[in-house]
Protein backbone atom coordinates (compact mmCIF):
# COMPACT_ATOMS: atom_id res chain seq x y z
CA UNK A 1 0.00 0.00 0.00
CA UNK A 2 1.60 3.28 -1.17
CA UNK A 3 -0.17 6.16 0.57
CA UNK A 4 -3.55 4.48 0.16
CA UNK A 5 -3.03 2.94 -3.30
CA UNK A 6 -2.89 -0.84 -3.57
CA UNK A 7 0.03 -2.37 -5.44
CA UNK A 8 -0.69 -5.84 -6.88
CA UNK A 9 1.97 -8.18 -8.29
CA UNK A 10 0.92 -10.97 -10.68
CA UNK A 11 3.38 -13.67 -11.69
CA UNK A 12 3.11 -13.94 -15.46
CA UNK A 13 6.12 -15.94 -16.64
CA UNK A 14 9.26 -17.81 -15.62
CA UNK A 15 12.06 -18.95 -17.88
CA UNK A 16 15.80 -19.47 -18.25
CA UNK A 17 17.80 -16.59 -19.67
CA UNK A 18 21.27 -15.10 -19.72
CA UNK A 19 22.64 -11.63 -19.17
CA UNK A 20 23.40 -11.25 -22.88
CA UNK A 21 19.93 -12.37 -23.91
CA UNK A 22 18.11 -10.22 -21.33
CA UNK A 23 19.92 -6.96 -21.93
CA UNK A 24 20.17 -7.57 -25.67
CA UNK A 25 16.39 -7.20 -25.91
CA UNK A 26 16.06 -4.36 -23.38
CA UNK A 27 14.68 -1.13 -24.82
CA UNK A 28 13.70 0.94 -21.77
CA UNK A 29 15.87 2.30 -18.97
CA UNK A 30 15.74 0.29 -15.76
CA UNK A 31 16.82 0.12 -12.14
CA UNK A 32 18.91 -2.89 -11.13
CA UNK A 33 18.91 -3.69 -7.42
CA UNK A 34 21.16 -6.41 -6.06
CA UNK A 35 20.05 -8.56 -3.13
CA UNK A 36 22.84 -10.31 -1.24
CA UNK A 37 22.04 -13.72 0.21
CA UNK A 38 24.01 -14.57 3.35
CA UNK A 39 24.18 -17.41 5.92
CA UNK A 40 24.25 -20.95 4.41
CA UNK A 41 23.01 -19.94 0.96
CA UNK A 42 25.38 -17.31 -0.42
CA UNK A 43 25.25 -15.26 -3.59
CA UNK A 44 23.32 -12.39 -5.15
CA UNK A 45 20.13 -12.12 -7.15
CA UNK A 46 18.65 -9.04 -8.80
CA UNK A 47 15.42 -7.04 -8.95
CA UNK A 48 14.87 -5.11 -12.19
CA UNK A 49 12.25 -2.39 -12.52
CA UNK A 50 11.42 -0.12 -15.42
CA UNK A 51 12.76 3.36 -14.64
CA UNK A 52 9.33 4.85 -15.43
CA UNK A 53 7.65 2.43 -13.00
CA UNK A 54 10.16 3.45 -10.35
CA UNK A 55 9.33 7.13 -10.97
CA UNK A 56 5.58 6.49 -10.63
CA UNK A 57 5.79 4.39 -7.46
CA UNK A 58 8.30 6.64 -5.69
CA UNK A 59 6.31 9.76 -6.62
CA UNK A 60 3.11 8.24 -5.21
CA UNK A 61 4.97 7.35 -2.02
CA UNK A 62 6.15 10.96 -1.75
CA UNK A 63 2.62 12.31 -2.27
CA UNK A 64 3.42 14.15 -5.53
CA UNK A 65 0.30 15.39 -7.43
CA UNK A 66 -0.91 13.06 -10.25
CA UNK A 67 -0.32 15.59 -13.04
CA UNK A 68 3.30 16.05 -11.99
CA UNK A 69 3.75 12.26 -11.74
CA UNK A 70 2.63 11.80 -15.34
CA UNK A 71 4.93 14.60 -16.50
CA UNK A 72 7.89 13.03 -14.70
CA UNK A 73 7.04 9.62 -16.16
CA UNK A 74 6.72 11.01 -19.70
CA UNK A 75 10.02 12.91 -19.50
CA UNK A 76 11.71 10.20 -17.41
CA UNK A 77 12.63 12.73 -14.70
CA UNK A 78 14.07 11.14 -11.57
CA UNK A 79 15.33 13.19 -8.64
CA UNK A 80 17.27 12.36 -5.50
CA UNK A 81 14.09 12.11 -3.41
CA UNK A 82 12.67 9.65 -5.96
CA UNK A 83 15.74 7.42 -5.67
CA UNK A 84 15.55 7.47 -1.87
CA UNK A 85 11.83 6.68 -1.93
CA UNK A 86 12.30 3.88 -4.45
CA UNK A 87 15.04 2.38 -2.30
CA UNK A 88 12.51 2.21 0.55
CA UNK A 89 9.98 0.46 -1.73
CA UNK A 90 12.67 -2.07 -2.65
CA UNK A 91 13.44 -2.44 1.06
CA UNK A 92 9.80 -3.39 1.71
CA UNK A 93 10.04 -6.08 -0.98
CA UNK A 94 13.30 -7.34 0.50
CA UNK A 95 11.67 -7.47 3.93
CA UNK A 96 8.91 -9.68 2.49
CA UNK A 97 11.53 -11.97 0.94
CA UNK A 98 13.33 -12.25 4.28
CA UNK A 99 10.09 -13.12 6.06
CA UNK A 100 9.24 -15.87 3.58
CA UNK A 101 12.72 -17.40 3.34
CA UNK A 102 13.51 -17.24 7.04
CA UNK A 103 10.18 -18.89 7.79
CA UNK A 104 10.68 -21.76 5.32
CA UNK A 105 14.49 -21.99 5.52
CA UNK A 106 15.44 -21.06 9.11
CA UNK A 107 19.13 -20.26 9.66
CA UNK A 108 19.78 -20.82 5.96
CA UNK A 109 19.39 -17.38 4.44
CA UNK A 110 19.46 -13.69 5.30
CA UNK A 111 18.95 -11.11 2.55
CA UNK A 112 20.57 -7.68 2.42
CA UNK A 113 19.48 -5.08 -0.10
CA UNK A 114 22.20 -3.33 -2.08
CA UNK A 115 22.09 0.15 -3.63
CA UNK A 116 20.03 0.56 -6.82
CA UNK A 117 21.86 1.16 -10.11
CA UNK A 118 20.38 2.86 -13.16
CA UNK A 119 20.98 1.29 -16.57
CA UNK A 120 20.15 3.08 -19.84
CA UNK A 121 20.41 1.00 -23.05
CA UNK A 122 22.62 2.48 -25.79
CA UNK A 123 24.12 4.85 -23.19
CA UNK A 124 25.53 2.63 -20.45
CA UNK A 125 27.88 -0.10 -21.61
CA UNK A 126 27.63 -3.69 -20.48
CA UNK A 127 30.74 -5.08 -18.80
CA UNK A 128 31.60 -8.44 -17.34
CA UNK A 129 30.19 -7.40 -13.96
CA UNK A 130 27.84 -4.48 -14.71
CA UNK A 131 24.99 -3.97 -14.25
CA UNK A 132 25.09 -7.62 -13.12
CA UNK A 133 27.58 -10.46 -13.68
CA UNK A 134 27.73 -12.62 -16.80
CA UNK A 135 26.03 -15.98 -16.55
CA UNK A 136 22.79 -17.92 -16.79
CA UNK A 137 19.76 -16.88 -14.76
CA UNK A 138 16.31 -18.02 -13.73
CA UNK A 139 13.93 -15.15 -14.49
CA UNK A 140 10.57 -14.64 -12.80
CA UNK A 141 8.49 -11.88 -14.43
CA UNK A 142 5.57 -10.32 -12.57
CA UNK A 143 3.08 -7.70 -13.73
CA UNK A 144 2.81 -4.60 -11.53
CA UNK A 145 -0.69 -3.16 -11.17
CA UNK A 146 -2.01 -0.05 -9.43
CA UNK A 147 -5.34 1.74 -9.86
CA UNK A 148 -5.24 4.39 -12.64
CA UNK A 149 -1.58 3.60 -13.45
CA UNK A 150 -0.01 1.86 -16.42
CA UNK A 151 2.92 -0.12 -15.07
CA UNK A 152 5.19 -2.73 -16.60
CA UNK A 153 6.98 -5.63 -14.92
CA UNK A 154 9.19 -6.59 -12.02
CA UNK A 155 11.82 -9.07 -13.17
CA UNK A 156 13.68 -11.16 -10.60
CA UNK A 157 16.90 -12.67 -11.99
CA UNK A 158 18.42 -15.45 -9.89
CA UNK A 159 21.75 -17.05 -10.90
CA UNK A 160 21.18 -20.73 -11.64
CA UNK A 161 23.78 -21.76 -9.04
CA UNK A 162 22.01 -19.79 -6.29
CA UNK A 163 18.60 -21.02 -7.40
CA UNK A 164 19.82 -24.60 -7.05
CA UNK A 165 20.75 -23.89 -3.44
CA UNK A 166 17.21 -22.73 -2.65
CA UNK A 167 15.58 -25.52 -4.65
CA UNK A 168 18.07 -28.37 -5.35
CA UNK A 169 17.37 -30.27 -8.59
CA UNK A 170 16.16 -33.83 -8.02
CA UNK A 171 15.73 -36.83 -10.24
CA UNK A 172 13.83 -34.96 -12.88
CA UNK A 173 12.19 -36.55 -15.94
CA UNK A 174 13.50 -35.83 -19.40
CA UNK A 175 13.62 -32.16 -20.28
CA UNK A 176 10.50 -30.87 -22.09
CA UNK A 177 10.59 -29.63 -25.64
CA UNK A 178 11.02 -25.94 -26.38
CA UNK A 179 7.27 -25.58 -26.96
CA UNK A 180 6.42 -27.28 -23.66
CA UNK A 181 9.08 -25.49 -21.62
CA UNK A 182 7.32 -22.15 -21.70
CA UNK A 183 3.98 -23.69 -20.69
CA UNK A 184 5.11 -25.99 -17.88
CA UNK A 185 5.91 -24.73 -14.36
CA UNK A 186 9.27 -25.57 -12.80
CA UNK A 187 9.56 -28.25 -10.13
CA UNK A 188 9.45 -27.72 -6.37
CA UNK A 189 8.17 -24.46 -4.97
CA UNK A 190 7.96 -22.89 -8.42
CA UNK A 191 5.37 -25.46 -9.50
CA UNK A 192 2.84 -24.05 -7.05
CA UNK A 193 3.14 -20.55 -8.48
CA UNK A 194 0.29 -20.46 -11.00
CA UNK A 195 0.92 -17.80 -13.69
CA UNK A 196 -2.57 -16.35 -13.18
CA UNK A 197 -2.29 -15.98 -9.40
CA UNK A 198 -2.54 -12.40 -8.21
CA UNK A 199 -0.72 -11.48 -5.01
CA UNK A 200 -1.54 -8.15 -3.41
CA UNK A 201 0.47 -6.48 -0.70
CA UNK A 202 -2.32 -7.29 1.75
CA UNK A 203 -1.83 -11.01 0.96
CA UNK A 204 1.91 -10.67 1.53
CA UNK A 205 1.33 -8.88 4.84
CA UNK A 206 -1.05 -11.58 6.05
CA UNK A 207 1.37 -14.35 5.07
CA UNK A 208 4.34 -12.65 6.69
CA UNK A 209 2.44 -12.13 9.94
CA UNK A 210 1.23 -15.73 10.02
CA UNK A 211 4.60 -17.29 9.16
CA UNK A 212 6.85 -15.00 11.19
CA UNK A 213 8.30 -15.82 14.60
CA UNK A 214 5.87 -15.61 17.51
CA UNK A 215 6.89 -14.08 20.83
CA UNK A 216 5.70 -15.59 24.11
CA UNK A 217 2.99 -13.67 25.90
CA UNK A 218 -0.42 -12.11 25.38
CA UNK A 219 -1.34 -11.13 21.80
CA UNK A 220 -1.47 -7.33 22.02
CA UNK A 221 -1.60 -4.04 20.16
CA UNK A 222 0.47 -1.15 21.55
CA UNK A 223 -0.83 2.40 21.10
CA UNK A 224 1.48 5.38 21.66
CA UNK A 225 0.62 9.08 21.55
CA UNK A 226 0.77 12.26 23.63
CA UNK A 227 -2.67 13.64 22.70
CA UNK A 228 -5.19 11.89 24.96
CA UNK A 229 -8.18 12.32 22.62
CA UNK A 230 -6.32 11.06 19.55
CA UNK A 231 -4.83 8.18 21.52
CA UNK A 232 -8.32 7.18 22.66
CA UNK A 233 -9.42 7.04 19.02
CA UNK A 234 -6.49 4.76 18.21
CA UNK A 235 -7.22 2.57 21.26
CA UNK A 236 -10.82 2.13 20.09
CA UNK A 237 -9.65 1.15 16.60
CA UNK A 238 -7.04 -1.23 18.01
CA UNK A 239 -9.68 -2.85 20.21
CA UNK A 240 -11.58 -3.99 17.11
CA UNK A 241 -8.73 -6.41 16.43
CA UNK A 242 -9.76 -8.59 19.34
CA UNK A 243 -6.29 -8.36 20.86
CA UNK A 244 -5.47 -6.80 24.21
CA UNK A 245 -4.60 -3.10 23.91
CA UNK A 246 -1.94 -1.36 25.97
CA UNK A 247 -1.29 2.38 25.67
CA UNK A 248 1.29 4.97 26.64
CA UNK A 249 2.81 8.31 25.69
CA UNK A 250 5.64 8.76 23.20
CA UNK A 251 8.04 8.91 26.14
CA UNK A 252 6.75 5.68 27.69
CA UNK A 253 9.14 2.83 28.49
CA UNK A 254 8.72 0.67 25.36
CA UNK A 255 10.45 -2.29 26.97
CA UNK A 256 8.00 -2.21 29.87
CA UNK A 257 4.98 -2.01 27.55
CA UNK A 258 6.24 -4.99 25.52
CA UNK A 259 7.05 -7.15 28.55
CA UNK A 260 5.04 -10.39 28.60
CA UNK A 261 3.35 -9.60 25.30
CA UNK A 262 3.37 -10.89 21.74
CA UNK A 263 2.95 -7.46 20.16
CA UNK A 264 1.16 -7.84 16.81
CA UNK A 265 0.93 -4.15 15.88
CA UNK A 266 2.07 -0.71 17.09
CA UNK A 267 0.10 2.50 16.43
CA UNK A 268 2.00 5.76 16.88
CA UNK A 269 0.23 9.12 16.90
CA UNK A 270 2.48 12.14 16.42
CA UNK A 271 2.05 15.79 15.51
CA UNK A 272 4.78 16.84 13.10
CA UNK A 273 6.59 13.54 12.52
CA UNK A 274 9.78 15.19 13.75
CA UNK A 275 12.95 13.33 14.66
CA UNK A 276 11.93 12.92 18.32
CA UNK A 277 8.61 11.36 17.34
CA UNK A 278 10.15 9.21 14.58
CA UNK A 279 12.68 7.88 17.09
CA UNK A 280 9.83 5.92 18.70
CA UNK A 281 9.90 3.63 15.63
CA UNK A 282 13.59 2.96 16.27
CA UNK A 283 12.85 2.05 19.90
CA UNK A 284 10.13 -0.39 18.82
CA UNK A 285 12.46 -2.12 16.36
CA UNK A 286 15.23 -2.26 18.96
CA UNK A 287 12.97 -4.21 21.36
CA UNK A 288 12.05 -6.82 18.73
CA UNK A 289 15.13 -6.89 16.48
CA UNK A 290 14.50 -10.39 15.12
CA UNK A 291 10.79 -9.92 14.40
CA UNK A 292 9.70 -6.28 14.75
CA UNK A 293 5.92 -5.75 14.68
CA UNK A 294 4.38 -3.65 11.90
CA UNK A 295 3.99 0.04 12.74
CA UNK A 296 1.21 2.41 11.68
CA UNK A 297 2.30 6.01 12.16
CA UNK A 298 0.05 9.05 11.92
CA UNK A 299 0.83 12.77 11.94
CA UNK A 300 -0.83 16.03 10.96
CA UNK A 301 2.11 17.22 8.89
CA UNK A 302 4.36 15.07 6.76
CA UNK A 303 7.36 16.17 4.73
CA UNK A 304 9.04 14.02 2.09
CA UNK A 305 12.00 13.55 4.39
CA UNK A 306 9.75 12.49 7.27
CA UNK A 307 7.95 9.92 5.10
CA UNK A 308 11.25 8.40 4.01
CA UNK A 309 12.57 8.31 7.57
CA UNK A 310 9.39 6.71 8.91
CA UNK A 311 9.58 3.95 6.29
CA UNK A 312 13.27 3.47 6.95
CA UNK A 313 12.61 3.17 10.68
CA UNK A 314 9.97 0.47 10.22
CA UNK A 315 6.59 2.14 9.56
CA UNK A 316 4.39 0.02 7.30
CA UNK A 317 1.56 2.55 6.96
CA UNK A 318 1.57 6.36 6.91
CA UNK A 319 -1.59 8.24 7.90
CA UNK A 320 -2.24 11.95 7.45
CA UNK A 321 -4.42 13.20 10.29
CA UNK A 322 -7.25 13.80 10.74
CA UNK A 323 -8.57 10.47 9.49
CA UNK A 324 -11.91 8.75 10.02
CA UNK A 325 -12.39 5.98 12.54
CA UNK A 326 -13.43 3.66 9.68
CA UNK A 327 -10.12 4.26 7.87
CA UNK A 328 -8.14 3.64 11.04
CA UNK A 329 -10.01 0.40 11.78
CA UNK A 330 -9.45 -0.80 8.19
CA UNK A 331 -5.71 -0.26 8.55
CA UNK A 332 -5.64 -2.07 11.89
CA UNK A 333 -7.51 -5.04 10.36
CA UNK A 334 -4.98 -5.16 7.55
CA UNK A 335 -2.36 -6.31 10.04
CA UNK A 336 -4.56 -7.81 12.77
CA UNK A 337 -7.44 -9.83 11.41
CA UNK A 338 -10.36 -9.76 13.91
CA UNK A 339 -11.33 -13.16 15.35
CA UNK A 340 -14.10 -15.12 13.63
CA UNK A 341 -17.30 -14.92 15.63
Amino acid sequence: MLLGQELAITLSDSLNTSKTSYFGGLEDSCFVIGVESREAYTGQFYLLFSLRDAIVMSSILLGIPPARIQEKKRLCIIENDDIDAFAEIANMINGAFNTVFQGSLPNKVHLKLLSPKKFIPDVDELSETEPLPEGDYLMFRSKLEMPDQELNYLDVLIPVELGNQFDPPGEAPAAPSAEEEGAQPASGEEASAEPQTKVTEDDAVAASLEDGPVEDGIDSVVVLGDDHEERSQMVAAAGSSGYQVVEGTLNADIKDLFAGRNVRLVLIGSHDANDHELAVCIKVNAIRQDSPPPIIMSAQRWTRTAVLKALKYGAREIIVKPCSQEELIAKVHRFCKPPVQ
